[in-house]
């Protein structure tokens, strides 16, 4: 079994995604991590983050590898964990533009689609491109201002920057994200965590 759940930046993709697989008793699976992990060592290297070849040849020398468990995910590069460094302000910035690039979609979605089934997986496209024959979808959205609200509460930062920001991203997002034509869409501005979680556990067998 796959399920799928895509959305929105800050729709609350990871939260859920972790709630529903510890419910399920499966790994949870985060795109995202691994587009945050190619744009972060991208920066550290002072590449263009355009180019996708000198991306693609960074990665060949020093993989990358997506730790897929139902509490959270952890991104290492050999014996260094990424993780923590991948929801900087400037990673944020960044990884709309590494994840537009297709030959980076197509090392992720390689990475993706090697793990070892049952699993929950979270991204912007999983239901769509990656794991179209997924038994069950998601997608997750709700206003921009609410999305800014909750990070806020994550990030010392202010609502108003926060929801420029994710305004822009949704911009640049709008090609890689869409709900899946067979997906159960929601809107989480009304719902909490757990009542996100819950809509979704009753549509699973």
């Amino acid at each position: 079994m796959i399920v799928t759940i895509d959305g929105v930046a800050a729709s609350g993709k990871s939260s859920v995604s972790s709630g529903v697989a510890q419910a399920l008793g499966v790994p949870y699976v985060s795109s995202g991590l691994l587009y945050r992990a190619a744009t972060l060592l991208g920066l550290e290297a002072s590449l263009d983050l355009h180019a996708a070849p000198g991306l693609l040849t960074l990665l060949g020398a020093h993989p990358v590898r997506l730790e897929p468990l139902a509490g959270g995910n952890r991104v290492w590069q050999g014996e260094r964990e990424l993780t923590d460094d991948l929801h900087s302000s400037r990673v944020d910035r960044g990884v709309s533009v590494v994840a537009a690039l297709p030959e980076v979609r197509e090392w992720v979605d390689a990475q993706l689609r090697a793990l070892p089934e049952p699993f929950v997986a979270e991204g912007r496209d999983m239901g769509t491109n990656v794991f179209p024959h997924a038994s069950h979808k998601f997608y997750l959205t709700a206003s921009a201002r609410i999305r800014a609200e909750r990070r806020a509460r994550e990030r010392p930062e202010d609502v108003p920057a926060i929801e420029a920001a994710l305004q822009r991203r949704d911009e640049l997002d709008t090609v890689q994200s869409a709900p899946a034509p067979d997906a159960l869409v929601i809107d989480t501005g009304p719902l909490d965590l757990q009542g996100v979680i819950d809509t979704i556990l009753t549509r699973l067998p």
